[in-house]
C-alpha cells in the first residue's frame, strides 16, 4: 500500500517559490495578478499540459515495474487534460483547477510507486509543474 501525502499545499509551495525566485532577481511578479489574456491564450497553454501529461501517461505505460495503480491515476489526469481542453459548459477556472487536483494525485501516486522509473517519475512531475504553472496564470 502506498502512503499518500497531504497534497493541501502542492501547488502552493510553488506560488512561493516563484515569488522568492522573483525577489532574489529583484523583479516582482503577483501570481494573483496576472491572468490569461485571451481564451485562445488558455487554449494554447492547455493543448501544452496536454502534451505534457500524454508524454508522462506514454512513459508511464512503458514503464515495466510501473504499479498499476499509478498507471491509472496517471492516465486519469491524462484524460482530465483531454477534458478540460473542451470544458463544455463549465468555467475554464474550473477545469484547470479540476486538472489540478488529477494532477497531485499523479504527482502522489509517481512519487510513492518504488518501482516506477526515473524517466516516467520526472514526466509526471512535469506535467504536474506545467499544470501548477497554469493555475497560478488563470
Amino acid at each position: 500500500m502506498y502512503a499518500v501525502p497531504d497534497l493541501s499545499l502542492a501547488c502552493g509551495s510553488l506560488q512561493r517559490h516563484s515569488e522568492r525566485a522573483s525577489a532574489a532577481s529583484g523583479t516582482h511578479h503577483d501570481a494573483k495578478v496576472t491572468t490569461m489574456s485571451t481564451t485562445t491564450d488558455l487554449t494554447s497553454r492547455l493543448d501544452a499540459v496536454k502534451a505534457s501529461t500524454a508524454e508522462a501517461l506514454r512513459t508511464t505505460e512503458a514503464d515495466r515495474d510501473a504499479s498499476v495503480v499509478t498507471v491509472a491515476v496517471v492516465r486519469e489526469f491524462d484524460t482530465k487534460a483531454d477534458k478540460s481542453r473542451h470544458p463544455g459548459n463549465d468555467a475554464p477556472r474550473d477545469s484547470v483547477i479540476e486538472l489540478e487536483q488529477a494532477g497531485d494525485s499523479a504527482k502522489a501516486a509517481a512519487e510513492a510507486d518504488p518501482g516506477l522509473g526515473s524517466v516516467a517519475r520526472e514526466a509526471v512531475l512535469a506535467a504536474h509543474l506545467a499544470i501548477c504553472i497554469l493555475k497560478t496564470e488563470v
